[in-house]
């Protein structure tokens, strides 16, 4: 290598060197955050999976029936005559409960509404219920927790029914064992009582009720 090519590379070498190394680093720099989460990536699969997971009744209404492991609490309702008749019509579901569990059957209201036969999934009950997309995950999490997704759900003990498991079942418009019969009340009473789904679940979670 002669004098003027030994001149000519170092007047080069810095400048490609700084290139390389900056590309390195930057390569560096960038990629751990084009990294996704796995644990989200496994979180935002299995939401999606379960809001689109078409329904499939169960065969018998035993299968229905919640037992929940923790004591069931009736939300605070701010119209005070209506909760004197919801706890009256409660206590009566509890005794009828109790005397179906006594006989080995489970409870079975004559004049409770029929259960649901019908199809749909989570994401488009949600939908036809008038629930904002960008709620549907404080949905999902309070109606996973309470009926695991099932509309014909019923506590075994309180005889609270449907998606949201309503005290009594009688207090939702239509018929409680309507998915969205059911998650029409929950919205209207989750924005009405709190503000916004997200609201309601800070409340909920925060009282540690689930």
């Amino acid at each position: 290598m002669n004098t003027k090519s030994v001149s000519r590379w170092s007047r080069f070498r810095a400048p490609v060197a700084g290139l390389a190394v900056a590309g390195f680093l930057g390569a560096a720099v960038i990629a751990p955050f084009a990294l996704p989460s796995a644990q989200a990536d496994v979180d935002t699969l299995a939401f999606q999976e379960r809001i689109h997971q078409e329904f499939t009744p169960n065969e018998t209404e035993t299968a229905d029936l919640v037992y929940a492991e923790i004591p069931v609490v009736e939300l605070p309702d701010p119209e005070e005559v209506r909760k004197k008749q919801e706890a009256e019509a409660a206590a009566k579901a509890a005794e009828a409960a109790k005397a179906a569990a006594a006989a080995g059957q489970p409870s079975v209201d004559a004049g409770a509404p029929p259960k649901y036969s019908g199809g749909g999934s989570p994401a488009e009950w949600m939908a036809a219920a008038g629930i904002a997309e960008a709620d549907w995950g404080y949905v999902d999490f309070i109606a996973s927790k309470e009926s695991t997704w099932n509309p014909n759900a019923t506590n075994a003990s309180s005889g609270a029914c449907g998606l949201i498991q309503a005290l009594p079942c009688s207090k939702v418009p239509g018929n409680g064992y309507d998915p969205v019969d059911n998650l029409t009340w929950a919205n209207g009473y989750a924005v009405g009582r709190y503000g916004s789904w997200a609201q309601a679940y800070a409340f909920w979670t925060a009282n540690h009720w689930w």
